[in-house]
C-alpha cells in the first residue's frame, strides 16, 4: 500500500488506494505524445497547398468536380444535406467518407459493390475512405425494411463471417490500388488514406453510461416513432424490439466516433439506408452542439456539418432485386460464387442495361465506355460490352490475373463449365500459391485439432507447403491464431465478437490447442497479413463421411497409395515379379490402379502430391521389397513357408548338380582346357 499524506477527511492515501491502482490511475490520465518528424509536416503542407489550387480549378470549371463524375455515372439517389453543400465540402476539404456493412453472412455479395465504388472513387481521387465492418452491430442486425426479425446469430458465426468479410475487403481495397494505376491515377504517398475497421473496436470499449449521456438525452421518441420502418414492422411485420429500435443510434454512433476521431464528413449507404443516414446526421449535430467541455467543441460550419447520400436501388427486367439470382445472391467469395459463374452472371445482363452498369461497376473513362457502347451496339450478338463488363468486376473483385483466366475459360471452354468448387485447391496448383487457392473456411477432423501439433494443422490447412514449413513458420513468428494464450478454453475471450486479435503462434503441445477454440468448435489461423484459414473441428465420423481427405492425412501420402496399388495388383494378377516381362506388367498395372484412386477421390491434390508416371514407377520399383518382406502370420504360414524355401533350394540344387555333370563331360574331351570352378551360395 501506498503509505503518504492524509486527506482531509483524515484517511490515509494508504486506505483509500493501493500503489498499483494508484499508477494505473494516473497512466490513464497521461496524455499520449506522438513523434511527427518535420518532412511529414512538410509533406501534408504541400498536400494541402496542391488542393487548394485543386480546388480553385475546379470553381474555375478547368478540372471537373468529382460530385458532377458522380451525377454522369448515375450514383446519387437521395441526398442527405443540401446539393450545394456537399459540393463545396468536396471541393475546398480531403473530407473523410465511409460505407458500413454488418456481417450477418458470410461473404460480400455483389449489391454491396454500388455503395462501395463511389468509396473507391474518393480514395482515388484523394479524399480518405474508411469502410467498417459491423462486428458490434451485426448482433441486432439492421431492421430497415424487414418484417420479420432475423434469427439470432452465433459467436461463432458472427467471428467467421466478421473475418471473412475482413479479409475479403483487404483484397478488393488491394485490387483498387492496381486498378487505380491501370487506368493513370497516381497515388499520393501519405496522402490517399483509407481504413478498415470494426466497430468493435470503440464499442467493447464504450461505456454504456456514455452514449446514454450524450446521444440518447437528446433523441425523442415521437420522431423515431413515426419512421416508416418502424410502424411497418409494429403494425405488419412481429412487432419491434429495443435492440431494434435503437439500431440507428447505434449507427449514429459509429459515424460520431469516426467523425470526432477521423474527419469523416460523408455517410455513403444503399438505396435504404437514407433513414439511418438522416438519424446519423441529427445525432451528430446534437452531439456537437451540446458538448460541455469547451475544449472538444466544434463549430457550427461548412467543415463539421455531416452530409450523405444513396446509391440506387437496381434490378433485372424481372424486377428482381440486383445481385440476387434464383432466389441465392451472387456471392463474391470464390467458394461460393466462382469466378467463372460471377462472370456469367454479368454475361447475362441484357443489353439495355449495358452502359448504365459499365459506369456504375468499372473505373472505365466515360469515353472509353462510349467505344465499347459503340463497337457493342454493331453486333450485339457478340455481347462485347458484357465480356468488358464480366471482365472489370472479376478483376475488381479478384485480381487482374484471374480475371483474364476467367475470360479465356468463358471464351474458350464454355461448353466445359463446371461450378462445383471443392474447399481443397485443384491439381496443379503451384506450391507457392498454396495459402491464396484454399478456401478460407474449411472443416478438419477432431483427431487432428486436439491431436497433432500445430505445425501438422498448419499444413492441412494449406498455410505451408509441408509439416516442417510449418515448424520454420512457427519459429520465426510467421502465423498467428486467434485468441490469447495460455486461458482455459472455457473463458478463452482473446477473440470477442468481432474483434480480430492475433497472437504469433508458437509450438505448444496438442493438448493445448484447445486453448484456442472459440466456442469449442472454431480455430482460425493467418500466415503473413492476408492468408487467412477459419476452421470448424468436426467430429471424427463426420469427417470420414464427408470422404473429404486433408494434406498429410496418414494415408493418404503418394507413396502409401503407390504401395496399396502395388499390393492390389498383385492380388489382382497373381503374379510373381522375378520375371522381367511380369514385372513390367506389374508396375503398369499398378500406376493404372493409382491413377484411377486418385481420380475417383473426392480431394483434388495439389501439385506437391502429384506423382508423374516416371516417378511412379521408380517408387513401385522401390516398393516391390516392402511387400515381399511382410512375414507369414501364423506357424502354419511359416512352416509352409519354410517348405517352399526348402523345396526350392533343393531344385535348385539338383539343377545345379546337373549342370556341373554336363560341364565335367565337356571337360573330359581331349584338346580342352581345364575349367576353374566357382563357389555358389545358394540362398
Amino acid at each position: 500500500m501506498l503509505p503518504g499524506s492524509a486527506f482531509r477527511n483524515g484517511q490515509s492515501a494508504a486506505s483509500i488506494l493501493c500503489r498499483r491502482c494508484l499508477l494505473r490511475s494516473l497512466a490513464s490520465r497521461r496524455q499520449q505524445i506522438r513523434h511527427v518528424s518535420s518532412s511529414y509536416l512538410n509533406l501534408q503542407a504541400q498536400a494541402q497547398k496542391s488542393w487548394q489550387e485543386k480546388a480553385q480549378l475546379i470553381k474555375e470549371g478547368r478540372i471537373p468536380h468529382i460530385w458532377d463524375m458522380f451525377k454522369d455515372r448515375g450514383y446519387i439517389k437521395d441526398i442527405a444535406g443540401t446539393e450545394e453543400q456537399i459540393r463545396e465540402l468536396l471541393r475546398l476539404q480531403r473530407i473523410g467518407a465511409y460505407v458500413g456493412i454488418d456481417p450477418t453472412a458470410p461473404s460480400l455479395h455483389v449489391g454491396h459493390l454500388l455503395p462501395l465504388m463511389p468509396l473507391f472513387w474518393m480514395y482515388i481521387n484523394g479524399y480518405r475512405a474508411i469502410s467498417v465492418v459491423g462486428g458490434a452491430t451485426a448482433k441486432v442486425g439492421d431492421p430497415t425494411d424487414r418484417l420479420q426479425s432475423r434469427e439470432p446469430i452465433t459467436k461463432a458465426d458472427i467471428t467467421m463471417n466478421i473475418t471473412k468479410i475482413h479479409y475479403q475487403l483487404k483484397r478488393i481495397w488491394l485490387n483498387v490500388e492496381s486498378q487505380a494505376e491501370r487506368f493513370g491515377y497516381q497515388k499520393e504517398r501519405r496522402v490517399w488514406k483509407r481504413a478498415l475497421m470494426n466497430n468493435s473496436q470503440w464499442y467493447n470499449s464504450l461505456r454504456f453510461i456514455e452514449i446514454v449521456d450524450r446521444l440518447f438525452r437528446g433523441m425523442r421518441l415521437g420522431p423515431m416513432l413515426s419512421r416508416e420502418t418502424v410502424k411497418r414492422k409494429m403494425e405488419k411485420g412481429d412487432g419491434m424490439s429495443l435492440d431494434e429500435f435503437i439500431y440507428p443510434l447505434m449507427q449514429a454512433w459509429d459515424w460520431w466516433y469516426m467523425f470526432n476521431k477521423l474527419g469523416v464528413r460523408m455517410q455513403i449507404g444503399g438505396s435504404d439506408q437514407y433513414g439511418n443516414i438522416v438519424s446519423g446526421i441529427e445525432s451528430i449535430k446534437y452531439i456537437r452542439d451540446n458538448e460541455r467541455d469547451p475544449a472538444a467543441k466544434l463549430p457550427d460550419d461548412l467543415y463539421h456539418t455531416p452530409v450523405g447520400f444513396t446509391v440506387p436501388l437496381l434490378t433485372d427486367s424481372s424486377g428482381a432485386k440486383f445481385g440476387k439470382s434464383s432466389g441465392n445472391a451472387v456471392w463474391l467469395d470464390q467458394f461460393m460464387t466462382s469466378t467463372f459463374d460471377l462472370y456469367g452472371y454479368f454475361m447475362r445482363r441484357p443489353d439495355a442495361d449495358m452502359e448504365k452498369l459499365l459506369k456504375l461497376f468499372t473505373f472505365l473513362p466515360l469515353s472509353e465506355i462510349d467505344k465499347i457502347m459503340e463497337q457493342h451496339n454493331q453486333d450485339p450478338s457478340k455481347r462485347h460490352a458484357q465480356h468488358a463488363l464480366a471482365y472489370e468486376v472479376v478483376a475488381l473483385v479478384h485480381g487482374l490475373e484471374e480475371a483474364t483466366n476467367t475470360q479465356n475459360r468463358h471464351k474458350g471452354l464454355f461448353s466445359k463449365r463446371n461450378t462445383v468448387v471443392s474447399s481443397f485447391p485443384k491439381d496443379g496448383v503451384p506450391t507457392a500459391n498454396l495459402a491464396s487457392a484454399f478456401q478460407i473456411d474449411i472443416k478438419l477432423p477432431e483427431s487432428l485439432i486436439l491431436g497433432k501439433s500445430i505445425s501438422r494443422i498448419l499444413y492441412a490447412a494449406g498455410l505451408a507447403d509441408s509439416n516442417s514449413d510449418a515448424t520454420r513458420l512457427a519459429q520465426h513468428k510467421g502465423a498467428y491464431v486467434a485468441g490469447a494464450p495460455g486461458q482455459p478454453a472455457a473463458t478463452n475471450k482473446g477473440l470477442s465478437y468481432g474483434d480480430l486479435t492475433f497472437t504469433p503462434i508458437k509450438s505448444w503441445f496438442p493438448q493445448d490447442t484447445k486453448n484456442f477454440l472459440i466456442d469449442g468448435k472454431l480455430l482460425i489461423l493467418r500466415r503473413g497479413k492476408h492468408f487467412v484459414r477459419i476452421i470448424e473441428m468436426v467430429s471424427d465420423k463426420e469427417w470420414e463421411d464427408s470422404g473429404m481427405m486433408y494434406p498429410g492425412e496418414p494415408g493418404t501420402g503418394r507413396v502409401r497409395l503407390l504401395r496399396d496399388s502395388l499390393v492390389r495388383a498383385i492380388q489382382d494378377e497373381n503374379i510373381e515379379v522375378d520375371d522381367p516381362e511380369l514385372r513390367k506388367k506389374l508396375l503398369d498395372r499398378a500406376e493404372a490402379l493409382y491413377a484411377i484412386k486418385k481420380s475417383v477421390n473426392k480431394l483434388k491434390l495439389p501439385e506437391t502430391n502429384h506423382v508423374k508416371n516416371n516417378r511412379a514407377r521408380q517408387i513401385l520399383g522401390q516398393s516391390l521389397r516392402f511387400v515381399y518382406k511382410t512375414g507369414p502370420r501364423s506357424v502354419k504360414d511359416k512352416t509352409a513357408a519354410i517348405d517352399e524355401v526348402l523345396e526350392r533350394a533343393k531344385r535348385e540344387m539338383e539343377n545345379h548338380e546337373a549342370d556341373q555333370s554336363k560341364k565335367d563331360t565337356k571337360k573330359s574331351r581331349p584338346g580342352k582346357k581345364k575349367s576353374s570352378y566357382t563357389r555358389i551360395r545358394v540362398d
